[in-house]
């Protein structure tokens, strides 16, 4: 006889589902992650894709993934080992064995664990388990194909294997006690134009959770407590969505037309796909013939009045550096988003580093100075997209937009703001009764040029890329005037550090090292440094959005450390870009380069032995 399953209550778990980039893991994981979201949970998500769009089948390289935490209390990471893995073939078991926890669950469709399945993942037993060494795991070994097959009619054999994925989805649901209708509802959603494939899908989520059920297939289950998070409408999130929603918020508060010159691009496509399907916003999409094309058509469009952004990765902003260098001399507002991956060339492009600061920092001929932002979480994007574009028609300045795969993709609990809530964008149009005007008439205090937008009367005008006068704004080679106007562009740039916010401290502000990191390895670097207060070390932590400039405070607050630790996803671009600001800061460095998100486990190793030799 069966005995009854218990419940246990948990603060936290780490899910992930993997297999085949066909096998459908990242739909499992994005619903499974969504309904989490409803029921109360803190989630933060990890969807790891191969860089072959369809391997071999079966094979090491095609294994696709994608995890969530989530918990009742406060989630920075997706976590650095999985509680439970859902693996639906050998190859996918072998990529992930590294990153379980001792005890975890495992769940597989044993229909795929057959001896050329297990040849294909270059096993060279018949037990996987006991060759990678995983003796104390749980297994829920399940005939997920045949469940799946027997569970639809003999004609839909082909759609019942493209289900199991859903199967799986089904019984994760019942393992945490999650009921089935907002799964449904999503179901529903995705398959509306679809009937056949939805009620496919529906009855093999119902087919899940009943065997679990029915099975008993775990001697447990479990609940996750909903976090007390502040009243509001929340929704699920990833990176580049909001970073999309950012842009448009940002043309909404200023009344201008947003416009879009991209060339797609991984990670980065998913916003020009998101701007695209926002026409009734007033959005406009231009998808060019290449890069160049893309950012010339945005810089084309910025002349024009409207706000103008162009996306992209690593590889196409070297290819727009030459139009970034036009849109500085010409001094127009543009922001250029650039979602960092793996490089160098084409690289790894599903894989995420932040290998791109010194490209947006310094990557163009001539003194070229712009601003440099850099988002640090998937929701984050929203904000740091609307201060991107702030800063642009405020100041007249190109704006790089740093981002990454990993924060791009991922996803999270995101609060809809209020956008009356955020702060005002000023364009710096030229004053309609202005006499004697010449294009590069500036602010006496910002160092701002008037922006006159075609059409004005009286203010016909031409810029470009060649050196103009300062005064008359003609075109000129006079060195000394050349020289006036690479520092006043420079000036300008510099004096944006009173327009943005001061930088922060988090922990103890008065401790002998302080952790630096910037970008999309906030999470990490926050819990790491939470996790090493909470053993009774100081420790301060300091996370940089704003790159270039950097906020005023910054130099002072650095300052008052005896040691500093700069922690990054590259070989210490951001140290080295410290060490030029502040003289006589040589921090101690943190690097990996491994085109995945950083383990916590192993920062808090690193900075733990840093601070017991400091002593």
């Amino acid at each position: 006889m069966l005995k009854e399953t218990r419940i246990k209550e948990l603060e936290e778990v780490v899910i992930r589902f993997s297999g085949d980039s066909g096998d459908g893991m990242q739909l499992a994981g994005n619903i499974f992650s969504n309904l989490s979201a409803v029921f109360g949970n803190e989630i933060l998500t990890f969807p790891d894709y191969p860089a072959e769009i369809r391997a071999p089948h079966g094979t090491l390289s095609g294994v696709s993934g994608f995890q969530v935490h989530l918990g009742s209390k406060k989630i920075h990471t997706p976590g650095d080992k999985a509680d439970v893995l859902v693996a639906m073939n050998p190859a996918a078991l072998k990529v992930n064995a590294a990153f379980l926890n001792p005890h975890a669950i495992v769940i597989i469709d044993s229909d795929s664990f057959e001896k050329k399945d297990l040849e294909k993942a270059q096993f060279t037993t018949d037990d996987p388990f006991k060759e990678l060494g995983l003796r104390s795991i749980q297994v829920i070994s399940t005939p997920i194909s045949s469940i799946c097959k027997a569970t639809l009619d003999s004609s839909e054999n082909k759609q019942a294997l493209r289900s199991r994925n859903i199967f799986a989805l089904g019984l994760i649901c019942w393992l945490f006690n999650r009921p089935l209708k907002i799964a449904q509802q999503m179901l529903e959603a995705k398959f509306a134009t679809k009937p056949k494939i939805l009620e496919a899908n529906l009855q093999i989520l119902e087919a899940g959770l009943n065997y679990g059920s029915n099975t008993h297939a775990s001697v447990s289950t479990y609940r996750v407590e909903t976090i007390d998070i502040e009243k509001g409408f929340y929704r699920d999130i990833n990176g580049n969505t909001a970073t999309a929603y950012g842009l448009i918020a940002a043309a909404e508060k200023t009344g201008l037309e947003l416009f879009l010159g991209s060339y797609p691009i991984t990670p980065a496509t998913d916003i020009m796909h998101e701007l695209a399907a926002r026409k009734e916003l007033g959005v406009k999409v231009m998808q060019a013939e290449d890069e160049i094309a893309g950012i010339c058509a945005a810089i084309g469009a910025s002349f024009a009045g409207d706000l103008a952004v162009t996306t992209t990765s690593g590889p196409g902003l070297a290819l727009k550096g030459e139009a970034i260098g036009l849109a500085v001399m010409a001094e127009l507002p543009l922001v250029i988003v650039n979602v960092q991956r793996g490089g160098p060339s084409t690289g790894m492009p599903t894989k995420s580093e932040q290998t791109d600061l010194m490209q947006a920092l310094y990557g163009r001929n001539g003194e070229s100075p712009l601003v440099v932002i850099a988002a640090v979480s998937p929701t984050d994007c929203f904000d740091a997209a609307y201060w991107a574009c702030k800063l642009a028609l405020e100041h007249m300045t190109p704006v790089i937009l740093l981002t990454d795969g990993y924060i791009a993709n991922g996803s999270s609990a995101w609060k809809i703001p209020d956008l009356e809530t955020y702060p005002s964008i000023n364009p710096q149009y030229v004053d309609p009764q202005a006499e004697d005007w010449t294009p590069y008439q500036r602010n006496a205090e910002t160092l701002v040029r008037s922006w006159a937008v075609p059409g004005m009367e009286n203010f016909t005008h031409r810029i470009g890329g060649l050196e103009k006068d300062y005064k008359t704004g003609v075109i000129s080679s006079d060195s000394e005037n050349h020289q006036l106007m690479v520092k006043t562009r420079q000036d300008k740039i510099d004096n944006i550090a009173e327009f943005i916010p001061p930088q922060e401290i988090f922990g103890d502000a008065d401790a002998d090292l302080l952790l630096i990191g910037w970008g999309g390895t906030f999470g990490h670097l926050f819990e790491a440094a939470e996790k090493i207060r909470a053993l009774g070390y100081k420790l301060a932590f300091s996370h940089f959005k704003f790159i270039c400039p950097l906020p005023s405070n910054s130099i002072e607050l650095i300052a008052k450390h005896k040691h500093v630790l700069v922690a990054e996803q590259n070989s210490g671009q951001f140290a080295n870009y410290l060490r030029g600001k502040i003289p006589g800061l040589n921090p101690l460095q943190f690097n990996r380069i491994k085109g995945q998100p950083f383990v916590v486990a192993r920062l808090m190793e690193e900075i733990i032995k840093i601070l017991d030799d400091k002593k």
